[in-house]
């Protein structure tokens, strides 16, 4: 799966998709998706990845208390 940096733009390529969908993990490996070479595995925090549509990662994968509190 791929998210989008906020800062930057450039597709992120999820590699633990466990952590991505885990509301406790704050962060979650990944490796740019630029250039032609193949990126080195970097730790991205899922506060700065949002879907490539632009749209923001849904709440139950960075919020733990989800149900309990309203926004």
């Amino acid at each position: 799966m791929y998210l989008r940096d906020k800062n930057s733009g450039d597709l992120v390529e999820v590699l633990d998709v466990v952590a991505m969908v885990d509301p406790c993990s704050a962060q979650l490996q990944g490796r740019f998706h630029a250039g032609e070479e193949l990126q080195d595995a970097a730790i991205f925090d899922k506060a700065q990845l949002e879907f490539p549509s632009g749209e923001a990662l849904p709440r139950c994968w960075v919020d733990a208390s989800y149900r309990s509190s309203a926004r």
